[in-house]
């Protein structure tokens, strides 16, 4: 049997540096590194394409993707690679961006449109949807592909609200499956989140993520709820809930065949689990419960 095409994944790659007042430390990350990485986790091959820099950062960047087998098609970086920093002194980080980060763009050239040709999905997340012309330029290359996209905004590198909600909503009815969570429905629309699962469920199955009160989905009609799994261990990151919830659910509509009710409910159950012991580790390195111990996420960093 030939092996299956990776699913493309589109988004950010960047260097994580958190601060808690005391010590300083560097990770590979970004929501769409992250889902791309969580997804060969699963066992789903996959392939990025982000802007990555010429640079040491970059470098960094390329190393772990290679350590986690993840493909590469980087968009030139002329500022450089992207780091968010991320400052934690009692309370909930507060994020700021280099200007790489702010004015992070993507590329689509031939080998882009091909790996996408192939790909059983593309996986869209933290793209700059206020840029109508990167809005044209993906859906463009994307063509018919299944599309799965969570819209993922950061307050530091949103340029115009309504640019964003309207780049994202004009590619909602392309899409197989659409993620939103509490912060999206807030810093996009100001409304909670199972609003915006409503609104959005006319048009594609929606997924919907809402930290300690667990998740839900809206698919042909039925409605799916999961609550936060129970894991040992107490909670020490959250960083990566999102991307790891994500990554599953996309992996299980690459290795499910047909989804059925019972089968999204499955799907949905085995991602709260994979979110639960991923936020057991620092860092956003998705996590299999009951999996060996090994240190992986030192790899590449």
């Amino acid at each position: 049997m030939e092996p299956a095409a990776p699913v493309v994944v589109i988004g950010d790659a960047l260097i994580d540096e958190l601060r808690d007042g005391t010590t300083v430390t560097e990770l590979v990350g970004g929501a769409a590194l992250n889902v791309a990485v969580g997804l060969v986790r699963l066992g789903v091959p996959a392939t990025l394409i982000a802007m990555v820099g010429d640079d040491e950062p970059g470098d960094h960047i390329r190393a772990y993707l290679r350590d986690y087998g993840v493909g590469l098609l980087a968009s030139p970086a002329p500022l450089g690679s992207s780091r968010a920093v991320s400052t934690r002194v009692g309370g909930e980080p507060a994020y700021t961006f280099n200007e790489a980060a702010r004015s992070r763009a993507v590329t689509y050239g031939a080998a882009e449109r091909e790996a996408m040709d192939t790909a059983p999905f593309v996986v869209v997340s933290c793209f700059p949807f206020d840029d109508a012309a990167q809005v044209t330029a993906l859906a463009d290359a994307v063509g018919e592909r299944p599309l799965v996209i969570d819209p993922n905004p950061r307050a530091g590198m949103l340029t115009d609200r309504a640019a964003f909600v309207a780049g994202f909503e004009s590619l909602v009815p392309r899409c197989a499956l659409v993620k939103v969570g509490t912060d999206d429905a807030s810093l996009l629309y100001g409304i909670p989140v199972d609003n915006l699962r409503e609104r959005l469920a006319a048009a594609t199955t929606v997924l919907a993520t809402a930290g300690a009160a667990g998740a839900v989905l809206e698919v042909d009609g039925h409605t799916i709820s999961a609550p936060v799994a129970a894991l040992p261990g107490s909670v020490v990151d959250t960083m990566g809930a999102g991307d790891a919830v994500l990554a599953s659910i996309v992996a299980s509509l690459v290795q499910g065949g047909r989804m059925d009710a019972a089968a999204w409910a499955a799907a949905l159950d085995r991602a709260m689990q994979i979110a639960a012991a991923t936020v057991r580790f620092e860092g956003a390195l998705l996590r299999i419960p009951g999996a060996d111990a090994l240190d992986l996420d030192r790899l590449g960093t």
